[in-house]
């Protein structure tokens, strides 16, 4: 997902994304939806949530081959 959406969904939670990397604003959203801020983590090494908004790009982000 681009930045620009992450920011979108961001603020129409109400977070405020000024200055934010990617990762920061990720993580923040996961809080506010009271999840696991675990994004780009070493939890991607034994993630148990196939459903996670995130999931495809975390395990690029980490180097991970991502299945469909």
């Amino acid at each position: 997902m681009k930045l620009k959406e992450i920011q979108k969904r961001a603020k129409s939670m109400g977070v405020k994304t000024h200055r934010m990397k990617k990762t920061d604003v990720i993580r923040t959203i996961q809080r506010e939806e009271q999840n696991f801020d675990c994004y780009a983590t070493d939890r991607v090494h034994h993630c148990e949530e196939p459903t996670c908004l995130w999931r495809r790009d975390c395990l690029s982000t980490n180097g991970h081959a991502t299945a469909s």
